[in-house]
């Protein structure tokens, strides 16, 4: 069957705009930014199921989590960084020098050092002047870069902090010795134009030796910035798996993977037939559901139940699929539904080698509407109130919160 004609056949001259490095290298931070989605948590062991997938479709970095955090993050980031991987297991650590040590004990080979840069994170939450953040940065990198470990630098909040005090931190941390600097649209406000511009004026001024990204999907742009990012040469771009995350998540994995793949004809390199069995074993483990609707991995992306689709698709999959898909290793779906049309029917009997006249199949085709319209829709509410109880409040309960301070004994006006 002929590949299907994106949108790059219409535009080649685009390609002009574009300076897409060779190769990429994919950073996924599911154990850690993923972690930080609300109500998750990974245990060492589940880190290690994870790593070695990713690892095994070609992922090239792991953030395994942030060391200093506990004994148990301490001791997920060293099962993970004696294991054997082929990915390179990275590390993260505020610019603090003990996080930096327990980043070094951890075995990890690679460290990401970040600080915050935007002034309402510097005046409301370090509470630090730009100055005390920069001597902090340098100290930290330079102790990084001196136990031989890859150091990338992050700022939180890059995209909201004033442009000077951004390039002269990034100059001066690269001059220090850091080999990687992470751009970071950290609440999800850059679009794909600004970042353009913002991205382009960045490599103007500090000229990076390896330029990488992490983009927050507030706003529902995190895949699209991080698109446009790579198009402007940045070369390690920070994925999720199911574009897990803080609040709205991050660029998801399986999305950039194949934007990159499909739409531009790039080689990623990753195995994209394991996708959607990376997707399951994330959605499993994080006990986050795929909606049903996600892009590539959601259970609908390959689900056909309107007549005109259906027909389409058993004529020719091109006509409503951009990909075929076992690209990503899952299967397409033939939904029978209110919406369904007679070519689904008859496709539908051929798998008992049946055939009906069309008196039959238009009275098969009404008796399957009418059962789908009068089916309850009970145990889909009933699941979509547990689901909100579930999720609307992550994590302790207040039960649960309020029995642990009658146990340590707080009381009003103690200290």
């Amino acid at each position: 069957m002929a590949e299907a004609r994106l949108v790059e056949d219409y535009h080649p001259e685009t390609a002009r705009l574009r300076s897409i490095p060779d190769p990429i290298v994919f950073w996924d931070e599911t154990l850690r930014d993923g972690e930080q989605t609300p109500g998750v948590h990974f245990s060492p062991e589940e880190k290690l199921r994870v790593a070695t997938l990713l690892s095994d479709i070609g992922i090239s970095v792991v953030n395994a989590g942030i060391p200093v955090v506990s004994e148990e993050e301490a001791r997920a980031v060293k099962l993970l960084a004696g294991a054997g991987l082929k990915c390179h297991i990275l590390a993260a650590a505020r610019t603090v020098p003990s996080d930096v040590d327990a980043v070094i004990r951890s075995g990890a080979t690679h460290i990401a050092i970040f600080v915050a840069a935007s002034q309402v994170h510097l005046r409301y939450k370090l509470k630090m002047t730009q100055e005390e953040v920069r001597d902090a940065s340098l100290r930290t990198v330079r102790q990084a870069k001196d136990a031989g470990l890859h150091v990338a630098f992050v700022t939180e909040d890059t995209v909201r902090a004033p442009f000077d005090f951004v390039e002269r931190l990034y100059r001066d941390v690269q001059d220090a010795g850091a080999d990687r600097l992470v751009v970071a649209d950290t609440v999800g406000i850059m679009t794909p134009l600004t970042f353009r511009w913002y991205l382009t004026e960045f490599q103007r001024r500090v000229r990076p030796k390896d330029l990488s990204v992490h983009c927050h999907d507030d706003l529902g742009l995190a895949a699209a910035n991080t698109l446009t990012a790579v198009e402007c040469g940045a070369r390690a771009p920070h994925v999720c798996v199911n574009g897990l995350g803080e609040r709205a998540g991050n660029a998801s994995l399986e999305e950039v993977v194949l934007e990159l793949e499909a739409l531009y004809g790039v080689r990623t390199g990753i195995k994209t037939e394991r996708l959607t069995e990376l997707s399951r074993l994330v959605e499993e483990l994080s006990g986050i559901p795929v909606a049903a609707n996600k892009a590539l991995v959601g259970y609908n992306a390959f689900s056909h139940e309107a007549g005109i689709h259906t027909h389409g698709i058993l004529a020719n999959t091109l006509t409503y699929e951009p990909l075929q898909p076992a690209k990503v290793g899952a299967r397409r779906q033939m939904i029978l539904g209110k919406h369904t049309g007679k070519a689904a029917i008859v496709e539908k009997l051929k798998e008992r080698g049946l055939t009906a006249s069309d008196p039959l199949l238009l009275e098969l085709l009404q008796r399957i509407k009418t059962s789908t319209e009068g089916r309850s829709k009970s145990d889909l509410q009933r699941f979509l109130r547990e689901y909100r109880h579930l999720f609307e409040r992550p994590g302790l309960s207040d039960e649960e919160f309020w029995t642990m301070v009658d146990a340590l004994g707080i009381r009003k006006g103690a200290s």
